[in-house]
């Protein structure tokens, strides 16, 4: 029987003002987290930093720390427990707080302070790069429980109807974050050059005041959300207190590991992601020294690669919404990184050609949006709904173990090979692996029938 109520997911309106909001948030987190990596090279020649490559990939690798060692397991228990509106509003609050002890770290105030007692230990790392992953872990915790929470919102506002394409277009607006990182960061650190010395704090500060903004349009929507869930109530769909049978309990967890899909889709995320995120962070330095070229001039080269998968992203979403096909879509974006690294590590050396770097970085995007645009939305599909936040942040949490071991790896393999052919072969061996999970994937949907090759409109 039809519905003679309209509810506010109902509203096209409605559900697309909710996402424009919650991804705003993730569009600042983006760009927050990427805000350095164009100034790798600054950071080693900034007098009251000192870092260098090895100090700049264990800072990077602080920012998946805590959720490695379990935040994320608590994360999605919060979720699932407390709701999106909690959740989200933590996770917002968490990342304005690790970014404002971040800035301390790399301020000059904090360099010109006489701080033994934060340089008596850990002798390797320098004091405000101490500081600075401090405050990063708490900013990767929010982060990530941010990432979840988001996902678990547009699974709830757009079920059975724009889910893909909603998921494609949060992802699409988060990484114009990354492109905004590279395109800024250097032109903000220049216009506020002190003594002929680029700043290393000034772009920082300006994405850190965004992140603010991201809090207040996350509160934006939790009028939003608390309205919908009271239409749910008064026509029947929800009640104040959920049925015992539907409450989320901590053993319900089992079921998660249990389940031969999600491990296949965990540790091909971790896969996947360990080589696109950590090669971020190097890329910039990657292409300085292999083009031989300015710093600027490589942030602006590698800033191109989000927006292929900004724009194709929400497009395949589309596709997935009304034809399907995600698992060969995993299949095939596996097989473009294998392809993209590859060319990083044995044909640009070779050839160091500006255009060919360009169109590589490109296509990676490619691949960028084919992965991700299909196995975000596949996760409900496999996944019971009461743990689906939870199932979402243990993905994320395999995901986050590769993501701090994996720039620790590259910073020390630079180190010790004083080049990026090894860090590069690393990285397209990630993508083999991905390939062949993404193969296993297809084929155990192909024998139970999850339906990750359907349509998601019902």
């Amino acid at each position: 029987m039809e519905k003679l109520q309209k509810t506010l997911a109902d509203s096209a309106v409605a559900r697309w003002t909710v996402l424009v909001l919650v991804a705003s948030m993730m569009f600042f987190a983006y760009m927050f987290v990427d805000i350095l990596s164009p100034l790798a090279s600054l950071l080693e020649k900034t007098p009251h930093l000192g870092w260098n490559q090895g100090v700049f990939g264990t800072y990077a690798a602080g920012e998946y720390l805590l959720n490695v060692f379990g935040f994320l397991i608590l994360a999605g228990i919060i979720l699932d427990k407390m709701g999106v509106r909690f959740t989200g509003t933590l996770s917002a609050s968490l990342m304005v707080i690790g970014a404002a002890i971040k800035y301390i770290g790399i301020s000059e105030w904090f360099g010109a302070n006489d701080m033994a007692w934060l340089n008596s230990w850990w002798t390797s790392m320098p004091g405000s790069a101490k500081m600075a992953m401090f405050g990063f872990m708490i900013f990767g915790c929010g982060c990530e429980m941010a990432g979840t929470t988001v996902s678990k919102v547009l699974a709830k506002w757009f079920k059975g109807k724009e889910m893909a394409l909603a998921m494609g277009l949060e992802m699409s607006i988060a990484r114009i974050g990354v492109f905004a990182a590279m395109l800024f960061s250097p032109m903000i650190s220049e216009a506020f050059a002190v003594d002929g010395m680029n700043s290393v704090t000034a772009p920082f500060l300006f994405s850190g005041l965004l992140l603010v903004v991201g809090l207040l349009n996350y509160l934006v929507f939790t009028v939003m959300d608390a309205k919908y869930d009271k239409q749910l109530i008064a026509i029947g769909e929800a009640t104040e207190q959920k049925d015992p049978e539907d409450e989320f309990r901590i053993a319900d967890l089992g079921m998660i590991f249990r389940s031969k899909m999600f491990w296949i889709v965990a540790l091909l995320c971790v896969l996947y992601y360990s080589a696109i995120f950590p090669f971020q962070r190097f890329a910039t330095n990657f292409l300085e020294e292999t083009l031989n070229i300015p710093n600027d001039e490589a942030a602006g080269l590698f800033k191109w690669f989000p927006i292929l998968a900004m724009v194709l992203t929400p497009f395949l979403g589309a596709f997935i919404d009304n034809k399907g096909k995600g698992a060969s879509m995993m299949l095939l974006g596996s097989l473009i990184m294998i392809a993209c690294h590859s060319v990083f590590a044995f044909v640009l050396p070779a050839y160091p050609s500006k255009t060919l770097a360009l169109v590589t970085i490109l296509v990676l995007g490619v691949s960028f949006s084919l992965v991700p645009a299909s196995m975000w939305p596949s996760v409900p599909k496999i996944i019971d709904e009461k743990v689906l936040g939870s199932a979402y942040c243990l993905i994320f949490w395999v995901q986050n173990i590769g993501l701090c071991l994996v720039p620790l790896l590259i910073g020390k393999l630079r180190v010790a090979t004083n080049g990026y052919l090894v860090p590069m072969i690393v990285f397209a061996s990630f993508g083999v692996l991905a390939f062949l999970l993404s193969f296993a994937l297809k084929i155990e949907d192909k024998k139970k029938g999850y339906g990750l090759e359907l349509p998601n409109k019902k």
